[in-house]
């Protein structure tokens, strides 16, 4: 009866509305057209318009009006394929005590979780005060593994809520850290490992992963970890730790990204010793032998995920110039070590000049020492020599502002055992650079002002030298970016401190404020994660099959024009590493230009990239969970 009610109300309203003796019908044939409404704030008064399209060809307009309803995001469901202890024991879907009751009956969690559920903020809270209840930064480390190996989307939560006080720990300097211990830590299988023993099984073996959809792979073959030399499988803290930062600053879902370790045995004495050590205990193979092994791993990742960016991490100097060079105009890869410094050293020089009251004009004028001429090194170098280039200067002209040094010293005219990236940056001039002039002699006969620290060496910047480089230089420009912290050319104090308090100051791993002369100094961190995320992202949504100079370039300038001119007053060249996803949005969006304009890009151009950029963003938060059996939900 109620319902008889109710239809005998709505004819009664169209019989007023809609005259004619074919109401009835007019009502059962009516063309309707509803205007969508546009929810202006949290709370909003929204009115729906209905258009009538009657018999005889007149249209009436019903309006109504929904009064004070909240404007909600409703979460998509989620469907998981498993159940009970089962999907509490899925680090992807599992939601801790953040259950509601009705997921805990259709999911059979009821009873296998604490009553009351907790929302994700209040888990974030709990977490905290146990993060900072641990000891040094290594448990602290080990702590945040564990809650990533339970709960990812809380501990994504954690880290991007909390990013300043948790980046360190989760990456440099802690990392290297962890990466030594990684033997004696090891709880779970993260990510996949190929090794020697799989030659010929790699295109069969790359299904054994479980996710259909991977976007980021981090490679590395554990050769050359940080400064810390070869830790072979041990390795495989970086890739976990680098995916972390693409998660957390560029917002790639945890669930399309893999860690991948290359096993190709270790030169590391110790580890070949050692009767804990995860990996394959020979050296290293070499040669042809070693580049078809990395090759068979890269077809396999082209075969089954084509579009997946390869991100080489931490290869030594011999092996990730050719590496690169191989793959970069054929598969979407580059190399973070040669690339990603060397975008992040340029974005910090522009900034410096910003600092200094200069232009980007007068970059090309700057004169370079830098130490350490390796893969690092010479991507720097490479980097800034582009960005000469793009100023005016020809590729010999912004050489000859170079001169590198490796542990026999300056590159000189005659130096015999060079590689063939290392040729073009060799000092030609017989009586101003001898070969293997050491570095305090070079600083006083360049008169540098930047002065840059990519040798893996601590202290090599001695007080000496950085004394030396403020006699000539009103403003010297001093990066000690080598990690870890041990391993820095100085410290923050030292460069203040040696240079009277004049120096630009970026240093690689973070060090604290310095206080000198009752004056307080900022050290920047030249942090490789202000560039990688935000232009392995921007490369993914264009969809551009390689990766450019143009494009890391693109992305230098768009890191350095983020710098405020607040932070720039207080000697800082990188913004606060707080607001990583905006810097890693402006990255994205200026590489997706350059894909454009380069006609690399295979989408079409998005009317607004900033919108389009954040729209696909991971973010964090717990969606309702529904279970499929593989047909339909349960």
């Amino acid at each position: 009866r109620p319902y008889h009610k109710m239809l005998s109300l709505r004819r009664a309203v169209l019989g007023r509305l809609c005259s004619g003796p074919r109401l009835h019908r007019a009502f059962c044939t009516a063309n309707i057209e509803t205007a969508q409404p546009v929810p202006q704030s949290s709370t909003t008064t929204t009115t729906t318009t209905t258009t009538i399209t009657n018999n005889d060809n007149t249209k009436t307009v019903v309006q109504s009006e929904a009064q004070n309803i909240p404007a909600s995001d409703w979460s998509k469901p989620l469907f998981v394929h498993k159940l009970g202890v089962d999907l509490s024991r899925a680090p992807l879907y599992n939601k801790g005590t953040g259950y509601s009751n009705s997921e805990r009956d259709r999911l059979r969690l009821r009873g296998l979780v604490p009553p009351r559920a907790i929302s994700l903020e209040d888990q974030v809270v709990r977490i905290m005060q146990r993060y900072r209840a641990a000891g040094n930064d290594i448990q602290k480390n080990a702590f945040l593994n564990s809650l990533q190996d339970r709960n990812e989307t809380l501990f994504y939560k954690f880290l991007i809520d909390n990013i300043k006080e948790l980046a360190p720990v989760i990456y440099t300097p802690t990392v290297g850290k962890a990466a030594i211990h990684f033997g004696q830590q090891y709880r779970r299988a993260r990510g996949m490992y190929f090794s020697s023993l799989d030659r010929g099984e790699m295109g069969s073996m790359i299904y054994n992963w479980p996710e259909e959809r991977v976007d980021v792979i981090v490679v590395t073959d554990g050769s050359r970890i940080l400064g810390l030399g070869d830790l072979g499988v041990h390795g495989m803290a970086i890739p976990i730790g680098k995916l972390c930062l693409y998660v957390a600053g560029a917002g790639i879902h945890p669930q399309h990204v893999l860690p991948v370790t290359i096993d190709s045995g270790t030169n590391n004495p110790q580890l070949l010793k050692d009767p804990l050590y995860l990996g394959l205990q020979h050296k290293r193979i070499t040669g042809m032998e070693y580049y078809t092994l990395i090759d068979e791993f890269m077809h396999a990742v082209r075969q089954r995920w084509p579009n997946a960016l390869v991100q080489f991490e931490d290869f030594e100097n011999a092996n990730a110039l050719p590496l690169l060079e191989k793959y970069r105009y054929s598969q979407l890869c580059f190399n973070d070590d040669i690339q990603g410094t060397g975008a992040v050293a340029l974005a910090g020089i522009l900034s410096a000049l910003r600092a200094k009251s200069g232009t980007i004009d007068d970059f090309k004028n700057e004169r370079f020492v830098v130490v350490g001429a390796g893969s690092a090194g010479l991507g720097v170098v490479k980097s800034l020599v582009t960005g000469m280039m793009y100023g005016g200067l020809t590729e010999e002209e912004a050489r000859r502002n170079f001169w590198l040094i490796d542990k026999d010293g300056l590159l000189g005219m005659g130096r015999s055992g060079l590689t063939p990236a290392q040729v073009p940056y060799a000092r030609q001039e017989r009586h101003s650079f001898k070969d293997k002039t050491n570095l305090l002699d070079t600083i006083k006969e360049v008169k540098p002002t930047v002065l840059l620290g990519l040798s893996g060496i601590g202290g090599v910047f001695t007080e000496q030298v950085l004394r030396e480089m403020a006699r000539h230089v009103e403003r010297p420009v001093v990066f000690p970016m080598s990690n870890p912290d041990t391993n820095s050319e100085c410290t923050a104090q030292e460069a203040f401190e040696y240079t009277d308090g004049k120096a630009i100051v970026a240093t690689g791993s973070p060090f604290q404020p310095v206080t000198y002369k009752g004056q307080q100094f900022i050290a920047s961190q030249s942090n490789n994660m202000f560039i990688y995320p935000g232009v392995g992202l921007g490369a993914l949504l264009c969809k551009t099959p390689i990766i450019t100079d143009s494009m890391f370039y693109a992305a230098a300038k768009a890191l350095a024009s983020f710098v405020s001119e607040s932070e720039l007053a207080q000697g800082q060249v990188y913004p606060d590493i707080s607001n990583i996803r905006k810097v890693s949005t402006a990255v994205a969006v200026a590489v997706i230009k350059t894909a454009f304009e380069e006609g690399l890009a295979t989408i079409k151009r998005p009317h607004d990239l900033h919108e389009f950029v954040t729209s696909n963003m991971y973010v964090p938060k717990y969606v309702p969970l529904i279970y499929s059996n593989g047909n339909n939900p349960v």
